[in-house]
């Protein structure tokens, strides 16, 4: 998968979610992964054209998303169960598969600029 389209995809997620999330608990804490979402979407133009900077921007917003997803999130909506569980799961998920697609890219860059 391109870089590109899993960030697009991380991106949909985490608005779809927070807002899924907001709306399910009327908590304004919600609506942080959808600027996290709307940010990574904006950017994803960058992502498609390989820019360097903007790329590694959303690697570090990715990771920093997936941190707090999987790192604390995650966990906690096992603890309660229910929906919850999907709203931290899905973009968990969704951020992981972005990260590896952004590592194998990076790679691909670099064995490719070192063939060249």
């Amino acid at each position: 998968m391109k870089a590109h389209v899993a960030n697009l995809i991380n991106a949909v997620a985490l608005i779809v979610m927070g807002l899924w999330g907001y709306f399910a608990t009327q908590s304004p804490t919600a609506f942080i992964p959808v600027g996290f979402g709307v940010i990574l979407l904006l950017l994803n133009g960058g992502v498609k054209k390989e820019n360097k900077v903007i790329a590694h921007i959303a690697v570090v917003l990715t990771l920093l998303v997936l941190v707090v997803m999987a790192g604390r999130l995650l966990p906690k909506a096992l603890d309660v169960g229910g929906m919850k569980v999907i709203r931290a799961a899905v973009p968990s998920i969704t951020g992981l598969l972005a990260m590896v697609a952004f590592i194998k890219s990076f790679i691909d860059a670099r064995k490719a600029r070192q063939a060249g």
